[in-house]
């Protein structure tokens, strides 16, 4: 670590503490040339394998800009966006891989999508999952409907609120 004062290539760690969520750790930094201290925070890089090979790393954002398409029109805030995104990314450290294919990314968002936005969900799993005739929709509807079904049974109110 380079001190950003001196540019010495080296620091001693005085003190670290976990964030709140444990997702990274803040470290405080002391150079021993120049003496001044600093603060460093260290996150877990949770990469994404994508379909043609290319390896890069996870980002909210693209999460929120895809989903964003099949928000159109629908009552969902940039707010509701960026807790679907920290919930597909909680989703996925919670496997413990540093590295991840991107189908299951697009698996991670549709649960926490339809709880948000039925409407929405359906949009972003017709393309996601393909779905190429009228049968590939109805079939997913009548599964939505007995899921909604199964979830008042249950005691879970996932309607969306309009």
């Amino acid at each position: 670590m380079h001190c950003p004062f001196c540019r010495y290539p080296d620091s001693r760690v005085i003190d670290s503490r976990s964030s709140d969520d444990g997702s990274s750790i803040r470290r405080r930094r002391e150079c021993p040339e120049c003496n001044q201290r600093f603060s460093t925070a260290e996150t877990a890089s949770l990469m994404v394998l994508k379909r043609s090979g290319v390896l890069e790393q996870f980002s909210r954002e693209k999460i929120v800009n895809g989903v964003r398409k099949a928000c159109q029109g629908r009552p969902v805030t940039d707010a509701d966006l960026a807790v679907l995104a920290q919930k597909v990314e909680e989703t996925i450290r919670a496997t413990g891989t540093a590295q991840i294919n991107a189908h299951e990314v697009g698996l991670a968002i549709l649960e926490p999508l339809r709880q948000l936005d039925e409407v929405a969900f359906m949009r972003f799993a017709s393309v996601y999952q393909g779905w190429e005739t009228l049968e590939d929709f109805e079939a997913a509807i009548s599964l939505l409907k007995i899921e909604r079904e199964t979830d008042k049974l249950t005691g879970i109110d996932l309607e969306p609120q309009i």
